[in-house]
């Protein structure tokens, strides 16, 4: 197959960490592409909660079960690490309408820096549409129990 024909998708994110529902959207795209490159965004304006190499292992042992998707940490944006993976294709995950809104700008945005990059919107089924990282991380660090909210992969964690 030539490289150019191959329906290669990134899927976005902090993923600080990993959610249930950041897995329905990923459970559900490896059905329309060829392959998927989790992307683990680094932002330096941004403390995130775990360390970016605990990040990628949780990703890679949850992603295990997709043969067809990769896991790669990158800088700067989105859209041009999309370019340089060769990706024409950028997922998103809707929870509700105040994601909506968002996302339809950023899409409208990305549009205009790299027109070659078509972004699609997956809605989170309904019984993943509570779960957000920051709320996640909130009850974390006060010590309680979010294993109902992310893959059973990050509480296979040393220490």
């Amino acid at each position: 197959m030539m490289q150019s024909k191959v329906k290669r998708a990134v899927f976005p994110g902090s993923f600080d960490p990993m959610t249930l529902g950041h897995l329905n959207i990923l459970q559900r795209s490896v059905t329309l592409f060829d392959e998927i490159i989790v992307g683990i965004g680094v932002n330096s304006s941004k403390e995130p909660m775990f360390l970016l190499e605990q990040r990628i292992k949780w990703l890679e042992e949850v992603c295990a079960d997709f043969p067809s998707v990769k896991v790669q940490a990158f800088e700067g944006m989105t859209s041009d690490f999309c370019s340089k993976m060769e990706a024409k294709w950028l997922i998103r995950g809707v929870r509700n309408g105040g994601d909506f809104e968002y996302e339809r700008t950023i899409a409208q945005m990305t549009r205009k820096l790299n027109p070659d990059l078509e972004t699609v919107l997956l809605f989170t089924d309904p019984e993943f549409a509570h779960i957000h990282s920051n709320v996640v991380r909130d009850v974390l660090r006060n010590g309680g129990d979010a294993s109902a909210f992310v893959p059973s992969a990050i509480f296979r964690r040393e220490g």
